[in-house]
Order: C-alpha cells, then sequence, then structure tokens
C-alpha cells in the first residue's frame, strides 16, 4: 500500500513527563485516518510533530519518502483544537490573508473563498466582523482556510465540537469528497461515532503509545464477541436442543411492536451458523439475522482499560 505519511519510532519528552513513547505508524494515501486517545495520550503533540510545530526527541517522519522538512508544511493543511482567527477583522479580509500567506494570489484567492464560501452557504459573512460569528461559524470560516490551498494532506484537530448536527453532517461529507478526490485526511477526536462513519483506518494511543492500529472494519470485527441477534416470528421459545447445544449465552426474547420476537444470543466456538439457521428455520420464521459488531467506542473501551498502567 502506498503510504503518503510514515511515523517511525518516534519520542517526545518533556519535563518530567512522556508524551510519545516510540510510536510507529503508517498513514495510506488517500484515505481518512482517525487518530484516537485520551486526554493527555499524545496525539496533540504527534499532530504538532507533523507539523513542523515541535520536533521529536528521536524517531523519523517521513512525508513522501523523504524526511520531513518546514518546506513541507506548505503541502499540510492543518486545523487545530484552538482556533486562531483575528476577531477585530472581517472574515473576507482575514481569508484573503491567511489565502495570499499560504501562496495564493490575490485573483487566485479571491475566486477559491468564494467558491468554497457559497459552497458552504457562508457568503454573507464576507464582511462581518469575526468577533459577531459563533464558534461553530467561526470554525466553518477555518475549515475554508485549512483547506484552500489545496493540500495533499489536511490534518483536522476535534473539527466537530462547536457544530450543531446538520453542520457536522455538511463537513464530514466535505472531508470524504477531499478524499475521493485524492487528499489524505487525518483527524483527532473524541467523536467515536464518526470514526465509524468516516475514518478507512485508525491508531488508537495510549499513554504516550500505539496501543491499536487497523482498518475501522476488520478492527470491529477482531474485537467482535460472536454475538448475533435473531427476528422471527412464530413460537416465541426457541428449541432447547437450539439453547442448550448451539448457544454460549441468550437474552430474554422481547416481542416488538411489530409483532415480531427478538433475542440476541452468543454462539458456542463450535457452532456451525449454516446448521444453526437451517435449524431455526424448521421452527420458526426468520425475518433477520445479524452479527452485532463492537462499536469504535466499545473498542476503544476495552483497549484503554486492558493497557492502562497503575
Amino acid at each position: 500500500m502506498d503510504n503518503i505519511l510514515e511515523i517511525n519510532e518516534v519520542s517526545k519528552h518533556f519535563t518530567g513527563h512522556t508524551a510519545l513513547d516510540n510510536v510507529s505508524l503508517s498513514i495510506p494515501r488517500g484515505s481518512v485516518y482517525g487518530l484516537l486517545g485520551p486526554n493527555g495520550a499524545g496525539k496533540t503533540t504527534l499532530i504538532r510533530i507533523i507539523n513542523h510545530i515541535t520536533a521529536p526527541d528521536s524517531g523519523t517522519v517521513t512525508l513522501n519518502s523523504h524526511i520531513l522538512t518546514a518546506d513541507d508544511v506548505k503541502t499540510i493543511g492543518y486545523l487545530p483544537e484552538e482556533r486562531g482567527l483575528y476577531k477585530k477583522m472581517t472574515v473576507g479580509d482575514q481569508a484573503l490573508f491567511f489565502a495570499r500567506l499560504k501562496g495564493l494570489s490575490k485573483k487566485e484567492a479571491e475566486k477559491a473563498l468564494h467558491r468554497w464560501f457559497e459552497k458552504l452557504e457562508i457568503d454573507s459573512w464576507w464582511n462581518r466582523k469575526v468577533e459577531e460569528l459563533s464558534k461553530g461559524m467561526a470554525q466553518k470560516v477555518q475549515f475554508v482556510l485549512t483547506v484552500l490551498h489545496e493540500p495533499e494532506l489536511l490534518i483536522f484537530d476535534e473539527p466537530f465540537s462547536g457544530f450543531d448536527p446538520i453542520n457536522a453532517d455538511i463537513l464530514k461529507r466535505e472531508i470524504l469528497e477531499l478524499r475521493d478526490k485524492g487528499a489524505t485526511v487525518i483527524f483527532s477526536t473524541h467523536n467515536m461515532g464518526s470514526v465509524e462513519e468516516l475514518c478507512d483506518n485508525m491508531t488508537l494511543i495510549n499513554q504516550s503509545r500505539n496501543v491499536l492500529t487497523g482498518n475501522v472494519a476488520e478492527l470491529r470485527r477482531r474485537f467482535s464477541k460472536n454475538q448475533f441477534k435473531l427476528t422471527y416470528l412464530g413460537s416465541q421459545a426457541l428449541p432447547e436442543d437450539i439453547t442448550q447445544n448451539m448457544l454460549e449465552s441468550c437474552s430474554p426474547v422481547e416481542s416488538d411492536s411489530n409483532g415480531y420476537n427478538n433475542v440476541i444470543f452468543n454462539l458456542k466456538d463450535s457452532t456451525d451458523i449454516r446448521t444453526l439457521i437451517a435449524r431455526l428455520n424448521e421452527n420458526v420464521e426468520i425475518r433477520g439475522f445479524n452479527e452485532i459488531l463492537p462499536s469504535i467506542n466499545d473498542i476503544f473501551i476495552q483497549v484503554v482499560k486492558d493497557t492502562k498502567i497503575d
């Protein structure tokens, strides 16, 4: 797989504190990559190293197969958790100022800004002062400033904080569209639902270490507990030979408003699913049979608990 970014055995120490301890990970090109971890785990330090704001004490960061340099920062778009807009400036003047800093001519900047402002329906904000904007409104402006110069690598730190659900969905669609156009996106977040919706891959950092890395779908399957939900019509009680011989555990059967029976169960390791379904079909009318996969939040809690150091 072609990786745009390689973090290799990176460590960073501050007085009395280790922020990163031999962290390694690879970011596939053209993907959305989730960077997760509890507060203080080391995520922000890693992001600052990638942005060349601070340097690692040891280890290397490679971008496009060469050691990351200060000149590479122009190919990165970074939206930090702590926003930084000048409150007394108008939105338009500030947007033009930052666009020029990123190397766009005035003509290029005006064209790109108006296109983005219209797309996000914020063109009426052009002459408003930043201090008049809500947190979510200001964040929309900063999102535009982050992506305006079409960087190949985008890094968002808690990009959905301050957004209502409608605007959060707008931003998610824009992130996926940027990925589909070839950008690589890293985002650090506490919103586990967003990881499941957006991320192709993820890394969980806990206590300064990389404790879990992988494809999101594959990780959910790896942490699955052989648990399924059955929805059916017919006799409410399942046959004893099924519950005793094929199931490890089984919840009480519940009937829903449509008259369907629902039950959640864990299979024994020796149970063949096809055999189970065939046996069920002899006794009930199956309306649904689905594996229950753990959420990223479930996995996050389990891994953090398992790797906790007293």
